[in-house]
């Protein structure tokens, strides 16, 4: 950056908070005439916090490239006959003299030198989102380190998804800038797990074997005890615990969730059961893209409430433990759900099981209490004229449900595929996250077998949304009899519900297979194929 574009930068700055401050009284605070005062003065300082928030993003950017244009120029003006370890003094000097200007540890600043190079080398995208306020410095750092292991077509692809409306396959739902750091961060790792140089199978391996428990003694009596353990094994575990603390919640009760938790689980460590401590199996969910299922991709499955896992563990987990992981299959054209298993047709299960794969989680901005917590409810009530389709349910946390009954948030309209949106009491409307369905890999036999059949152009390699393939050469569900898991025949949250305002009274449709018999006959599934048929309305 030029010393003049700086100076530039710098006054419009000074002179955007010169600006704010001078609406800091409120004297500065004024709209229509017939506008309530206070309520003129709220909106007031709503958009002032907004507009400081773009400011330290802009302010963030201009660090970052002084911090990159400093030691540019300061390795520019090092001999090009410097020994090695001239050049390593010279970068410990940047390193100090930056933390000394900042007034911060060399290790941060040696952070900040290494974000800011990646971000004004590799990440223009996400660079230019910071200065013009669209993202916070979090979400960048984020990003940064999220893209630190990718190459840098990897990279630029990730950075895309989020900032380019434009990609091939842009995020939907909410903007980046408009989630919190750590959901954006979580979204960013698990497209990261779709990128990433090495196949997670390989990765899982290496890191299966690092699993432990540990023990750090604490402050007042108290100490952590943490384990590293598989994906699914630590999912299965705190669904586990949870359900079987929120049994134990009453009128009576005056420990929190937390709390219940923790003496849940020392109560089945230290004696293997629990007296009045209920002991309810798991319920996870693991989504599968179909062809990993039948090992012709490498393709990760994505676990409830965690993110990215090996195809060969979902596939394991949906086979042996019938009682707590249940399995999604994805549609090989778009990476869209197909369906929830093909045993549970009561309007009730299949809401809520749908719900909690549209969602993910409560649907509040920034919420990120996991979907099995949370609680059915009619986004319009039922006395208004609400329906009881899931395209009129959310399933928010007990504080933002609590939150929607007794304040003015409210949710917007929601959809089969989309969760609500808020809407505050002031009137802004925030976008609710959405499921990023990534589209599948489509393995080179069946792309052969394409090619030989004339479907090439039909069916390209890249296969991008807007250009499917052929519905006859989309698969709905492989697995075998064994595999099929029964869903649970209770819902007290939803049985008095009144009926489903979907087509036929079905909910979710549960398509026909119309997996053609090349293709089966080129499946490594060692079970016979079911035969599949759409469900008649009882």
């Amino acid at each position: 950056m030029k010393r003049t574009t700086a100076v530039e930068a710098l006054e419009a700055i000074n002179a955007s908070v010169s600006a704010l401050a001078a609406m800091i009284p409120g004297a500065g605070f004024t709209g229509p005439g017939d506008q309530d005062p206070l309520r003129q003065q709220s909106d007031g300082w709503l958009d002032t916090l907004a507009e400081a928030a773009r400011l330290q993003a802009a302010t963030a950017a201009l660090v970052v490239q002084a911090a990159a244009g400093f030691t540019d120029t300061t390795r520019a003006m090092a001999s090009p006959k410097a020994l090695p370890q001239d050049r390593l003094a010279q970068d410990m000097s940047v390193v100090a003299e930056v933390a000394c200007v900042l007034t911060v540890s060399e290790r941060t600043a040696g952070v900040l030198l290494s974000e800011a190079h990646e971000l004004t080398t590799t990440l223009p995208l996400t660079l230019a989102a910071l200065q013009a306020g669209d993202i916070s410095w979090q979400h960048a750092r984020a990003m940064v380190d999220e893209t630190v292991n990718l190459d840098p077509t990897g990279a630029a692809a990730l950075e895309a998804h989020f900032l380019d409306p434009d990609a091939p396959n842009p995020a939907r739902g909410c903007p980046a800038g408009e989630m919190t750091p750590s959901r954006f961060r979580a979204k960013a790792r698990t497209l990261c797990e779709r990128h990433h140089p090495d196949s997670i199978e390989k990765r899982h391996t290496r890191s299966i074997a690092d699993r432990r428990v540990e023990f750090a003694p604490h402050r007042d009596g108290m100490a952590w005890l943490s384990a590293y353990l598989p994906a699914d094994q630590a999912a299965g575990i705190w669904d586990r615990t949870t359900t079987a603390a929120r049994a134990l919640q009453g009128p009576d009760e005056d420990r929190t969730l937390s709390q219940l938790r923790a003496d849940t689980a020392a109560a089945w460590l230290l004696g293997g059961s629990a007296e009045h401590v209920p002991s309810p199996s798991a319920q996870v969910l693991v989504t599968v893209p179909v062809f990993a299922l039948m090992g012709l991709t490498d393709e990760p499955a994505m676990l409830d409430g965690y993110g990215p896992i090996p195809a060969s563990v979902a596939s394991r987990l949906v086979a042996e433990s019938s009682n707590s992981f249940h399995r999604v299959l994805t549609d090989p054209r778009d990476g869209a759900p197909l369906e929830i298993g093909r045993t549970s047709y009561r309007i009730p299960v299949s809401m809520r099981q749908w719900l909690r794969l549209r969602d993910g989680k409560c649907p509040f901005p920034g919420c990120t209490n996991q979907s099995l917590d949370n609680e059915a409810d009619h986004l319009l009530s039922w006395a208004d004229g609400g329906t009881t389709g899931v395209s009129n349910l959310g399933q928010p946390c007990h504080k933002h449900h609590r939150l929607k009954h007794t304040t003015a948030w409210k949710p917007t309209e929601a959809s089969a595929g989309k969760p609500p949106g808020w809407i505050s009491p002031s009137g802004r409307q925030y976008t609710s996250e959405q499921q990023d369905w990534e589209q599948p890999h489509w393995p080179p036999q069946i792309m052969n077998q394409l090619r030989h059949r004339e479907l090439g152009p039909a069916v390209p390699e890249d296969i991008l949304p807007g250009e499917p393939p052929p519905e006859d050469l989309c698969p709905v569900d492989p697995l075998p009899e064994w595999a099929w898991l029964q869903w649970p025949t209770d819902d007290p949250d939803l049985d008095e519900l009144p009926p489903d305002d979907l087509e036929q009274g079905l909910g979710p449709a549960m398509p026909q297979d119309p997996f053609p018999a090349w293709i089966r006959q080129q499946a490594p599934v060692d079970e016979p194929w079911p035969e599949w048929s759409v469900p008649q309305p009882v």
